[in-house]
């Protein structure tokens, strides 16, 4: 690759310099002319030498009405290449029905693979962004530059002069390298303003102004007169989908509008920006830096108008620089540069530099240094202040929008007022939240508005705050409908120039917050159902009032109350039915309480009384009676009646304890006893009661580990049939042997068991145990043998209790059927359809179920009906006096003609006498069982008996 460029006055002196160089020879050139001040007929002239001297040459020209830094007419640049083909077009744009069919058309003409450089010069004011958008890239290297002349300029090819249209120019080779350089150095700069009324490219209103008026103001009379060079000079700056656009003035019409070398719409924003000298330098100075890294063979350099103002002197030591690393082409000036590469932006310049072939060499004798006249540096120092300043005005002018967005947008109250706190200012919350207008507040004193008792208190955090110190209070404020809303206000003095002017004040409306709060400490402190202090607030209270009884050498007395056998109400009609009769019963008691008495409700059904007065043991006892008769009263609800009885335990300050802890936990034992005893008692505590608590405790540690050490064993009592005399099952009976208290009653640690929910477990053992027994027997004596098991009420509610029968069945391989399961009325009776459930499933199973002791409940008849049972255990109290008793006979009677109505089996406990036995024959009684027939004994001790009975 070759440049040759020529000054010359006319063809003669062109027609020696082309034979002189042999350029007829080459078959690739690619000529620029640049005309200057040239009539047509020369440049008719000048075109035709060079057809037909160079017809295979793809020509390229702009005339230009002013000097474009040379004295001659002319300024000719021939590109020679070797391995690089160009081809041109010159296009109409009336030939084409739009832009996209143009763009069709030069893509399809001279667009291949290896295209890495278009150009597209234009003398239309034409939207150059939109047209390049649409032109495909070869390929990844491809570069597109469009570029648009001057009005009054013109612009030619070989093919004859472009009017209205465009000269289109590729460059195709795979051995042609561009790197090019096309910065966007535009600053902007002063405010953003915002189009309010334009259509196409004309612009008429600027934040409501005339464009016109706009521009005098800003930019002076001069710059109108000089476009449009100065609007090249000083575009406007304007973003689209994320890329920054130049947009030149270039004309200004009588109605006040402005023509701009692009299309913009309403609520777009615009700046003003120029070139800044010193970005200018530093990025040629780059661009120089790595040229001379680079083979380059020559260099095109196109620019921008707005470089040819202040600027002209830097460009002149830029052009010079430039010479030194390669060949350079630069006379070309155009109104607008746009740049399609990675992305689309407009330029202040481009600059092209080429070479052919792989040479890799650097352009080492070029020297880089870049220097600036002196008498320039005052312009770029005033460009540097220009652009400090455009900054520090863009943050100040962000500050400003922050501050205003927290105002307007703030959903606290926020105002400001004068020296004299009258209002200055209020944001939209505050108008929103109090219900004042703007106007209506303005200029009135803030005092006005809050009530009169807090005036002088915010008169002090007013002047406070004016010393300099931020004050935070809350206040009640009255909006303007009446409701008065709670605040929690903050004063911050407003300083200007370092003078306090006023006062700003944020409202933040804690109203619901408050209420909240209230909501949380009272959940915290009271029961939500009773509206009775709770546990911890209940706490509370006994402290205050103890230290005033040690004070003043008073009694007081500790008074648990709790409701007997409530879970029963709570299972049968609901636990919402049962708040609402313990609301009622809560009532009742308040009803009743005497003077210095305070009520509590610690959880469930359980509630503490507190009494300061009349504390003597009668005085508290008539106080306590008084309650529970009042509780036992038939309360209504739904058209139902219930009977509601209470047990009390009752502890003496400072008898039974000299503080909190003591006093709660002696009532709380001496109401374990009461309900001990059957519930609806009222019972004072006694040291005795501590003792046999802590022996409980002992009990329950001891029993904790029976299971652990193997301290259980079941012992099993015989069931006979009573017409054929022989044994056809056994009841299972615990025991349990303790290294340290020895044989412990089943009465003194089941019960114990069950509270602490020991029960499950030892349950478990005791079926499982029972059952493997049971089938070991079978299989030595007799297939049909059963086993009954007792099962405690809490076993029988428990959710896993079905899962722990199937278990046992299956770990012993027993069939259902040989299982019977020994309920008491209790049991069943809690929870009633959940117990239905139970049994409807446990016999499906095919184990049989038993209602023990039956006859002893009161409403063992109303319910055996709906029961899915199969024996009824005959209590032994009946069968005791049978003998003696002719009322028992009749009883028992009456339970054996029911069970056979019913098709159930019946046993009857504690047959002691032959007598007795005789008497359960004549009345038909299926099995019996008894110290007269056989006493409970170990399974060895019974495995032996039936060994020698089976001989």
């Amino acid at each position: 690759m070759n440049m040759y460029r020529l000054h010359c006055h006319n063809t003669e002196e062109l027609y020696d310099f082309i034979a002189q160089h042999h350029l007829a020879q080459y078959e690739h050139i690619f000529v620029q002319v640049a005309a200057n001040k040239v009539d047509q007929l020369e440049l008719r002239k000048m075109i035709g030498l060079l057809q037909r001297y160079l017809p295979q040459a793809q020509l390229f020209g702009v005339t230009y009405g002013e000097h474009f830094g040379f004295d001659d007419k002319f300024f000719i640049c021939f590109t020679v290449f070797e391995k690089v083909s160009v081809h041109s077009v010159l296009l109409s744009y009336e030939e084409f029905a739009n832009e996209l069919e143009l763009v069709t058309y030069i893509s399809d003409t001279l667009i291949t693979e290896e295209t890495n450089l278009l150009l597209l010069f234009t003398d239309q004011n034409s939207n150059l962004h939109s047209l390049i958008r649409h032109i495909p890239l070869a390929n990844e290297k491809t570069v597109v530059i469009a570029g648009r002349i001057n009005e009054g300029e013109r612009l030619f090819s070989h093919e004859g002069f472009v009017t209205g249209g465009m000269l289109a120019i590729s460059f195709n080779g795979s051995a042609f390298r561009v790197q090019s350089s096309h910065p966007f150095l535009w600053e902007p700069v002063g405010t953003a303003f915002r189009i309010t009324k334009c259509s196409g490219n004309k612009l008429y209103e600027l934040d409501g102004k005339k464009a016109i008026k706009l521009l005098q103001r800003y930019l002076g009379k001069e710059f109108i007169d000089r476009l449009p060079f100065s609007g090249a000079e000083f575009p406007f700056i304007i973003e689209k989908n994320g890329h920054k656009e130049c947009l030149s003035i270039v004309k200004a019409n009588e109605d006040g509008s402005i023509e701009l070398n692009g299309y913009v719409h309403q609520g777009e924003k615009v700046k003003f920006s120029y070139v800044h000298l010193t970005s200018l330098v530093w990025t040629i100075s780059d661009e120089l830096n790595k040229l001379t890294k680079k083979y380059t063979e020559a260099i095109f350099f196109y620019r921008s108008i707005a470089v040819q103002g202040y600027a002209y002197p830097v460009l002149e030591q830029i052009t010079t620089t430039l010479e030194q690393v390669a060949p350079t082409f630069t006379p070309f000036i155009f109104v607008e540069l746009v740049i399609k590469d990675r992305d689309i932006r407009s330029a202040t310049f481009s600059m092209l530099a080429l070479s052919e072939g792989n040479q890799n060499g650097e352009n080492s004798s070029a020297s880089v240094s870049l220097s600036i006249p002196e008498m320039f540096q005052g312009v770029m120092t005033l460009a540097n202040l220009m652009s400090t300043s455009s900054r520090e005005m863009e943050r100040l002018r962000v500050h400003v929008q922050i501050s205003q967005s927290l105002f307007e947008h703030n959903t606290d109250i926020v105002y400001s007022t004068d020296l004299h706190g009258n209002f200055t200012n209020v944001n939209p919350a505050f108008e929103k939240i109090l219900g004042y207008t703007k106007e209506e507040i303005l200029h009135t004193n803030a005092l006005k508005y809050m009530h009169p008792n807090d005036v002088p208190r915010v008169s002090r955090h007013f002047y406070r705050a004016l010393r300099g110190k931020i004050q935070y209070y809350n206040l009640e404020i009255p909006t303007k409908s009446g409701e008065t809303l709670l605040f929690q206000i903050k004063n911050v003095p407003i300083i200007v120039d370092g003078k306090k002017v006023g006062i700003y004040g944020i409202g933040r409306d804690i109203t619901e917050q408050k209420k909240a709060e209230e909501k949380i400490s009272y959940l915290a402190y009271y029961d939500p159902d009773t509206h009775l202090p709770n546990r911890t607030k209940f706490m509370e209270i006994i402290d205050e009032q103890l230290e005033k009884a040690k004070q003043k050498n008073r009694k007081l007395a500790v008074v648990f109350i709790d409701l007997d056998r409530f879970k029963l109400v709570n299972d049968s009609i609901g636990h919402y039915a049962g708040d609402e009769i313990l609301k009622q019963v809560v009532q009742r008691i308040q009803h009743v309480l005497p003077a210095g008495a305070y009520l509590g409700r610690f959880h469930g059904d359980k509630f503490c009384l507190l009494l300061t007065e009349r504390t003597d043991s009668e005085g508290v006892f008539k106080t306590a009676a008084h309650i529970s008769k009042e509780v036992m009263k038939p309360i209504v609800y739904e058209n139902k009646e219930f009977f509601i009885t209470i047990s009390i335990g009752i502890s003496f300050y400072p008898n039974d304890g000299v503080d909190k802890h003591s006093l709660l936990k002696n009532a709380d034992i001496a109401l374990n006893r009461a309900k001990q005893s059957g519930g609806n008692r009222i019972q004072f505590y006694s040291a005795k009661m501590n003792e046999e608590t802590l022996y409980r405790l002992e009990m329950e540690r001891y029993l904790r580990k029976a299971l652990e050490n193997q301290e259980f064993f079941l012992c099993y009592q015989p069931i006979i049939d009573i017409h054929k005399g022989v044994i056809v099952g056994n009841e299972a009976l615990i025991r349990w042997r303790h290294p340290k208290l020895g044989l412990v009653r089943p009465n003194e640690f089941i019960s114990l068991a069950e509270e602490t929910g020991l029960i499950h477990e030892i349950g478990r053992w005791v079926l499982v145990t029972a059952c493997k027994q049971t089938k070991k027997w079978q299989q030595l004596w007799n297939q049909q043998l059963f086993v009954s098991v007792n099962v405690s009420a809490r076993q029988f509610q428990h959710e896993g209790f079905i899962d722990d029968v199937k278990q046992a069945l299956e770990q012993s391989q027993l069939s259902p059927n040989c299982l019977h399961l020994e309920l008491t009325e209790n049991s069943m009776l809690r929870n009633l359809h959940y117990s239905i459930q139970v049994m409807k499933e446990l016999q499906q199973l095919g184990v049989g179920i038993a209602i023990d002791d039956f006859g002893s409940g009161y409403a063992s008849f109303s319910y055996l009906k709906n029961l899915p049972v199969n024996i009824l255990k005959i209590d032994r109290s009946f069968v005791e006096q049978m003998h003696t008793n002719s009322s028992d006979i009749a009883i028992v009677k009456a339970i054996i003609t029911m069970g056979h109505g019913l098709g159930l089996k019946t046993v009857a406990e504690g047959v002691e006498t032959v007598e007795q036995l005789e008497l359960l024959k004549m009345l038909h009684c299926h099995h019996a069982q008894g110290y007269a027939l056989y006493r409970p004994v170990t399974a060895e001790e019974l495995s032996t008996y039936m060994t020698v009975s089976h001989k």
